[in-house]
Protein backbone atom coordinates (compact mmCIF):
# COMPACT_ATOMS: atom_id res chain seq x y z
CA UNK A 1 0.00 0.00 0.00
CA UNK A 2 1.35 3.41 -1.02
CA UNK A 3 0.51 6.49 1.08
CA UNK A 4 1.43 10.13 0.42
CA UNK A 5 1.65 12.88 3.05
CA UNK A 6 2.00 16.53 2.05
CA UNK A 7 3.37 18.99 4.59
CA UNK A 8 5.38 16.08 5.97
CA UNK A 9 8.22 18.29 7.25
CA UNK A 10 5.79 20.01 9.60
CA UNK A 11 5.46 18.69 13.11
CA UNK A 12 2.00 17.18 12.52
CA UNK A 13 2.90 15.57 9.19
CA UNK A 14 6.08 14.19 10.72
CA UNK A 15 4.20 12.81 13.71
CA UNK A 16 1.57 11.28 11.44
CA UNK A 17 4.25 9.58 9.32
CA UNK A 18 5.89 8.08 12.40
CA UNK A 19 2.57 6.75 13.68
CA UNK A 20 1.67 5.18 10.32
CA UNK A 21 5.07 3.51 10.08
CA UNK A 22 4.62 2.20 13.62
CA UNK A 23 1.11 0.91 12.91
CA UNK A 24 2.29 -0.73 9.70
CA UNK A 25 -1.19 -1.09 8.20
CA UNK A 26 -4.01 1.07 6.88
CA UNK A 27 -7.36 0.33 5.30
CA UNK A 28 -6.74 -0.30 1.60
CA UNK A 29 -8.75 -0.53 -1.60
CA UNK A 30 -9.72 -4.08 -0.65
CA UNK A 31 -11.69 -2.70 2.29
CA UNK A 32 -9.36 -4.55 4.64
CA UNK A 33 -6.17 -3.51 6.49
CA UNK A 34 -3.18 -3.69 4.13
CA UNK A 35 0.53 -3.49 4.87
CA UNK A 36 2.10 -0.09 4.20
CA UNK A 37 4.82 -0.75 1.64
CA UNK A 38 5.68 2.87 0.84
CA UNK A 39 5.10 6.34 2.26
CA UNK A 40 5.91 9.39 0.16
CA UNK A 41 6.75 12.32 2.44
CA UNK A 42 6.51 15.62 0.59
CA UNK A 43 7.25 19.19 1.58
CA UNK A 44 9.03 22.32 0.42
CA UNK A 45 11.91 21.42 2.74
CA UNK A 46 13.47 18.04 3.36
CA UNK A 47 11.85 15.76 5.92
CA UNK A 48 14.34 14.85 8.63
CA UNK A 49 14.50 12.41 11.52
CA UNK A 50 12.74 9.50 9.83
CA UNK A 51 14.81 6.56 8.65
CA UNK A 52 12.82 3.68 7.21
CA UNK A 53 13.17 1.71 3.95
CA UNK A 54 9.47 2.30 3.26
CA UNK A 55 9.96 6.09 3.13
CA UNK A 56 10.39 8.04 -0.11
CA UNK A 57 10.83 11.82 0.07
CA UNK A 58 9.83 14.54 -2.38
CA UNK A 59 11.20 18.06 -1.92
CA UNK A 60 9.35 20.63 -3.97
CA UNK A 61 6.68 23.31 -4.07
CA UNK A 62 3.20 21.85 -3.83
CA UNK A 63 2.01 24.45 -6.36
CA UNK A 64 4.31 22.97 -9.03
CA UNK A 65 2.49 20.44 -11.26
CA UNK A 66 5.64 18.33 -11.56
CA UNK A 67 5.89 18.12 -7.78
CA UNK A 68 2.24 17.09 -7.56
CA UNK A 69 2.82 14.42 -10.21
CA UNK A 70 5.71 13.00 -8.20
CA UNK A 71 3.56 12.87 -5.06
CA UNK A 72 0.32 11.52 -6.54
CA UNK A 73 1.24 8.57 -8.74
CA UNK A 74 -0.88 5.84 -10.35
CA UNK A 75 -0.12 3.51 -7.43
CA UNK A 76 -0.98 6.04 -4.68
CA UNK A 77 -3.72 4.50 -2.56
CA UNK A 78 -4.19 7.21 0.08
CA UNK A 79 -3.24 10.86 0.54
CA UNK A 80 -3.06 12.92 3.72
CA UNK A 81 -3.04 16.52 2.45
CA UNK A 82 -1.68 18.67 5.29
CA UNK A 83 0.43 21.20 3.34
CA UNK A 84 -0.70 24.80 3.82
CA UNK A 85 0.34 28.39 4.35
CA UNK A 86 -0.74 29.18 7.92
CA UNK A 87 -3.39 31.72 8.87
CA UNK A 88 -1.33 34.79 9.72
CA UNK A 89 0.91 34.44 6.68
CA UNK A 90 -2.05 33.74 4.37
CA UNK A 91 -3.62 36.97 5.61
CA UNK A 92 -0.41 38.98 5.11
CA UNK A 93 0.49 37.40 1.73
CA UNK A 94 -2.76 36.91 -0.18
CA UNK A 95 -1.27 35.61 -3.43
CA UNK A 96 0.92 33.06 -1.64
CA UNK A 97 -2.01 31.81 0.44
CA UNK A 98 -4.23 31.41 -2.63
CA UNK A 99 -1.49 29.66 -4.59
CA UNK A 100 -0.61 27.11 -1.93
CA UNK A 101 -3.85 26.69 -0.01
CA UNK A 102 -6.33 26.73 -2.88
CA UNK A 103 -4.72 26.54 -6.34
CA UNK A 104 -2.35 23.71 -5.38
CA UNK A 105 -5.17 21.73 -3.79
CA UNK A 106 -7.28 22.08 -6.92
CA UNK A 107 -4.31 21.04 -9.06
CA UNK A 108 -3.87 17.97 -6.86
CA UNK A 109 -7.54 17.10 -7.24
CA UNK A 110 -7.23 17.45 -11.01
CA UNK A 111 -4.18 15.19 -11.00
CA UNK A 112 -6.20 12.60 -9.09
CA UNK A 113 -9.09 12.94 -11.53
CA UNK A 114 -6.82 12.48 -14.54
CA UNK A 115 -5.40 9.24 -13.12
CA UNK A 116 -8.88 7.75 -12.60
CA UNK A 117 -7.59 5.77 -9.62
CA UNK A 118 -9.98 7.18 -6.97
CA UNK A 119 -7.60 7.22 -3.98
CA UNK A 120 -8.75 7.95 -0.45
CA UNK A 121 -7.86 11.51 0.63
CA UNK A 122 -7.84 13.10 4.09
CA UNK A 123 -7.77 16.90 3.96
CA UNK A 124 -7.12 19.04 7.03
CA UNK A 125 -9.37 22.07 7.31
CA UNK A 126 -9.81 24.51 10.18
CA UNK A 127 -12.22 26.24 12.54
CA UNK A 128 -11.24 29.38 10.60
CA UNK A 129 -13.90 28.54 8.00
CA UNK A 130 -16.43 29.97 10.46
CA UNK A 131 -16.98 33.59 11.41
CA UNK A 132 -19.56 36.31 11.83
CA UNK A 133 -22.46 35.90 14.29
CA UNK A 134 -22.15 32.45 15.82
CA UNK A 135 -24.12 30.45 18.38
CA UNK A 136 -22.40 29.47 21.62
CA UNK A 137 -21.87 25.97 20.25
CA UNK A 138 -21.39 25.67 16.47
CA UNK A 139 -23.13 22.72 14.74
CA UNK A 140 -21.82 20.96 11.63
CA UNK A 141 -24.72 22.43 9.68
CA UNK A 142 -23.63 26.02 10.39
CA UNK A 143 -22.92 27.99 7.24
CA UNK A 144 -19.26 28.89 6.78
CA UNK A 145 -18.55 32.62 6.84
CA UNK A 146 -14.76 32.96 7.18
CA UNK A 147 -13.30 36.27 8.26
CA UNK A 148 -9.77 35.62 6.98
CA UNK A 149 -8.23 34.64 3.66
CA UNK A 150 -6.95 31.42 5.22
CA UNK A 151 -10.46 30.45 6.32
CA UNK A 152 -11.84 31.30 2.88
CA UNK A 153 -9.22 29.15 1.15
CA UNK A 154 -9.97 26.21 3.43
CA UNK A 155 -13.73 26.59 2.92
CA UNK A 156 -13.33 26.55 -0.86
CA UNK A 157 -11.25 23.38 -0.64
CA UNK A 158 -13.90 21.74 1.54
CA UNK A 159 -16.50 22.30 -1.17
CA UNK A 160 -14.23 21.03 -3.92
CA UNK A 161 -13.35 17.83 -2.08
CA UNK A 162 -17.00 17.10 -1.38
CA UNK A 163 -17.91 17.66 -5.03
CA UNK A 164 -15.01 15.59 -6.40
CA UNK A 165 -16.06 12.84 -4.00
CA UNK A 166 -19.71 13.12 -5.10
CA UNK A 167 -18.62 12.69 -8.70
CA UNK A 168 -16.51 9.65 -7.85
CA UNK A 169 -13.11 11.13 -8.68
CA UNK A 170 -11.77 10.35 -5.20
CA UNK A 171 -12.89 9.20 -1.77
CA UNK A 172 -12.37 12.40 0.20
CA UNK A 173 -12.93 13.27 3.82
CA UNK A 174 -12.29 16.74 5.28
CA UNK A 175 -11.49 17.05 8.98
CA UNK A 176 -11.74 20.47 10.60
CA UNK A 177 -8.97 20.49 13.16
CA UNK A 178 -9.16 22.54 16.35
CA UNK A 179 -6.14 24.69 17.16
CA UNK A 180 -3.29 22.29 17.94
CA UNK A 181 -1.65 22.85 21.30
CA UNK A 182 1.05 22.32 22.35
CA UNK A 183 3.08 22.43 19.11
CA UNK A 184 6.78 21.66 19.54
CA UNK A 185 9.53 23.62 17.82
CA UNK A 186 9.72 27.30 16.94
CA UNK A 187 6.81 29.76 16.67
CA UNK A 188 5.24 30.05 13.22
CA UNK A 189 3.17 32.73 11.48
CA UNK A 190 -0.20 31.26 12.41
CA UNK A 191 -2.50 33.63 14.29
CA UNK A 192 -3.00 30.81 16.78
CA UNK A 193 0.74 30.29 17.34
CA UNK A 194 0.49 31.83 20.81
CA UNK A 195 -1.74 28.93 21.94
CA UNK A 196 1.41 26.82 21.97
CA UNK A 197 3.93 29.57 22.68
CA UNK A 198 2.42 30.54 26.05
CA UNK A 199 3.01 26.96 27.19
CA UNK A 200 6.10 25.89 25.26
CA UNK A 201 8.29 28.92 25.92
CA UNK A 202 7.66 29.23 29.69
CA UNK A 203 8.34 25.51 30.10
CA UNK A 204 11.67 26.08 28.34
CA UNK A 205 12.52 28.92 30.72
CA UNK A 206 11.73 31.65 28.21
CA UNK A 207 9.33 34.60 28.23
CA UNK A 208 6.20 34.42 26.10
CA UNK A 209 3.69 37.01 24.93
CA UNK A 210 -0.05 36.36 24.96
CA UNK A 211 -1.61 38.66 22.29
CA UNK A 212 -5.28 38.11 23.21
CA UNK A 213 -7.48 38.76 26.24
CA UNK A 214 -7.62 36.07 28.90
CA UNK A 215 -11.34 35.54 28.30
CA UNK A 216 -10.73 34.51 24.68
CA UNK A 217 -12.09 31.00 24.23
CA UNK A 218 -10.11 28.52 22.11
CA UNK A 219 -11.07 25.18 20.56
CA UNK A 220 -8.05 22.95 21.20
CA UNK A 221 -6.59 19.51 20.52
CA UNK A 222 -3.24 17.90 21.33
CA UNK A 223 -0.90 16.77 18.51
CA UNK A 224 -1.27 13.07 19.33
CA UNK A 225 -5.04 13.34 19.45
CA UNK A 226 -4.96 15.06 16.05
CA UNK A 227 -2.89 12.22 14.57
CA UNK A 228 -5.25 9.63 16.06
CA UNK A 229 -8.24 11.40 14.53
CA UNK A 230 -6.60 11.82 11.12
CA UNK A 231 -5.98 8.08 10.95
CA UNK A 232 -9.48 7.32 12.25
CA UNK A 233 -10.95 9.60 9.58
CA UNK A 234 -9.08 7.68 6.92
CA UNK A 235 -10.37 4.34 8.18
CA UNK A 236 -14.07 5.27 8.12
CA UNK A 237 -16.24 3.87 5.34
CA UNK A 238 -17.31 6.52 2.85
CA UNK A 239 -20.98 5.74 3.47
CA UNK A 240 -20.59 6.84 7.10
CA UNK A 241 -20.17 10.50 6.09
CA UNK A 242 -23.69 10.93 4.78
CA UNK A 243 -24.60 14.22 3.13
CA UNK A 244 -21.21 15.90 3.60
CA UNK A 245 -17.58 14.81 3.58
CA UNK A 246 -16.69 17.51 6.11
CA UNK A 247 -16.59 16.96 9.88
CA UNK A 248 -15.71 19.33 12.73
CA UNK A 249 -13.58 17.27 15.10
CA UNK A 250 -14.15 17.15 18.88
CA UNK A 251 -11.94 19.37 20.98
CA UNK A 252 -11.63 21.19 24.28
CA UNK A 253 -13.25 24.59 24.73
CA UNK A 254 -10.84 26.49 26.99
CA UNK A 255 -10.39 30.16 27.90
CA UNK A 256 -6.83 31.41 27.50
CA UNK A 257 -6.66 32.36 31.17
CA UNK A 258 -7.62 28.76 32.03
CA UNK A 259 -4.80 27.49 29.79
CA UNK A 260 -2.40 29.57 31.86
CA UNK A 261 -4.00 28.33 35.08
CA UNK A 262 -3.42 24.75 33.88
CA UNK A 263 0.23 25.59 33.20
CA UNK A 264 0.54 26.90 36.75
CA UNK A 265 -1.01 23.72 38.17
CA UNK A 266 1.28 21.46 36.15
CA UNK A 267 4.56 23.42 36.20
CA UNK A 268 4.27 25.96 38.99
CA UNK A 269 3.69 29.67 39.54
CA UNK A 270 7.18 30.74 38.43
CA UNK A 271 6.69 29.16 35.02
CA UNK A 272 3.27 30.74 34.47
CA UNK A 273 4.64 34.17 35.43
CA UNK A 274 6.89 34.12 32.36
CA UNK A 275 3.83 35.05 30.26
CA UNK A 276 3.41 38.73 29.34
CA UNK A 277 -0.09 39.89 28.41
CA UNK A 278 0.25 42.33 25.50
CA UNK A 279 -2.72 42.38 23.14
CA UNK A 280 -2.16 42.49 19.37
CA UNK A 281 -5.12 43.88 17.42
CA UNK A 282 -4.33 42.03 14.18
CA UNK A 283 -4.14 38.67 15.92
CA UNK A 284 -7.19 39.41 18.06
CA UNK A 285 -9.25 40.23 14.96
CA UNK A 286 -8.50 36.85 13.39
CA UNK A 287 -8.70 34.71 16.53
CA UNK A 288 -11.86 36.36 17.83
CA UNK A 289 -13.64 35.50 14.56
CA UNK A 290 -13.18 31.78 15.26
CA UNK A 291 -15.74 29.77 17.24
CA UNK A 292 -14.66 28.63 20.68
CA UNK A 293 -17.01 25.66 21.04
CA UNK A 294 -18.69 23.10 18.78
CA UNK A 295 -21.53 20.63 18.87
CA UNK A 296 -19.61 17.53 17.78
CA UNK A 297 -22.30 14.89 18.29
CA UNK A 298 -21.90 13.66 14.71
CA UNK A 299 -18.12 13.36 15.02
CA UNK A 300 -18.40 11.60 18.38
CA UNK A 301 -20.92 9.12 16.97
CA UNK A 302 -18.44 8.38 14.19
CA UNK A 303 -15.78 7.54 16.77
CA UNK A 304 -13.63 10.69 16.78
CA UNK A 305 -12.28 11.63 20.21
CA UNK A 306 -10.96 14.60 22.17
CA UNK A 307 -8.45 15.13 24.98
CA UNK A 308 -9.66 14.77 28.57
CA UNK A 309 -8.54 18.21 29.79
CA UNK A 310 -5.89 20.83 29.13
CA UNK A 311 -3.73 19.74 32.07
CA UNK A 312 -3.29 16.36 30.38
CA UNK A 313 -2.28 18.08 27.13
CA UNK A 314 0.50 19.96 28.92
CA UNK A 315 1.69 16.82 30.69
CA UNK A 316 1.74 14.93 27.37
CA UNK A 317 3.85 17.69 25.81
CA UNK A 318 6.32 17.61 28.72
CA UNK A 319 6.56 13.81 28.44
CA UNK A 320 7.19 13.99 24.67
CA UNK A 321 9.93 16.58 25.14
CA UNK A 322 11.64 14.48 27.79
CA UNK A 323 11.54 11.29 25.70
CA UNK A 324 12.29 12.73 22.25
Amino acid sequence: MHIAITGAAGFLGNKLARQLLKNGKLLGRSGKPEAISRITLADVTAVTGISDPRVHTVVGNISDPQTIASIVTPDTDSIFHLAAIVSGQAEAEFDLGMTVNFDATRSMLERIRSLETRPRMVFTSSVAVFGGPLPTSVPDTMATLPQSSYGTQKAMCELLISDYSRRGYLDGRTLRLPTISVRPGLPNKAASSFASGIIREPLAGQAAVCPVHGDTRMWLMSPQQAVNNLIHGHELEASKFGFTRTISLPGLSVKVRDMVAALERVAGVDVAQRIEWTEDEAIKRIVNSWPGDFDTQRATELGFTSDEDYDSIIRAYIHDQQTS
